[in-house]
């Protein structure tokens, strides 16, 4: 079983991923992958723009998001990936399975996952 994922909290974390990542944009998610060194633990970081809405949809948002990826890599985990998901204003109103549909798609788009 892999390791737990770690989190990205540093703005040049995200920065780093965005520029450099390989980039997946689904419905119900944008999916940023940048490889690391083989072996390392995966580390995830979540983000919603301000273009969602006002605090609390955002933080609703990220909620679905983390929980999404927490039982989607529980199911198949990865490792020596950074990854980083982009809330969108439809994250908040998409069916769950739906989005964890859009997040299973989104690994396999960016080549993390067969």
């Amino acid at each position: 079983m892999a390791p737990a994922p770690e989190r990205l909290k540093r703005r040049a974390e995200f920065l780093r991923v965005a520029a450099r990542g390989r980039k997946a944009a689904l419905p119900g998610v944008v999916l940023q992958a940048l490889p690391r060194e083989a072996g390392a633990p995966a580390r995830l970081g979540f983000t919603v723009t301000r273009k969602v809405g006002n605090a609390v949809v955002r933080n609703r948002t990220r909620r679905r998001l983390k929980e999404g990826a927490r039982l989607l890599l529980r199911e198949m985990p990865v490792s020596g990936v950074d990854l980083v998901l982009i809330g969108r204003d439809a994250t908040r109103a998409r069916p769950f399975a739906a989005l964890i549909d859009d997040l299973r798609q989104a690994l396999r788009r960016v080549g993390v996952a067969p």
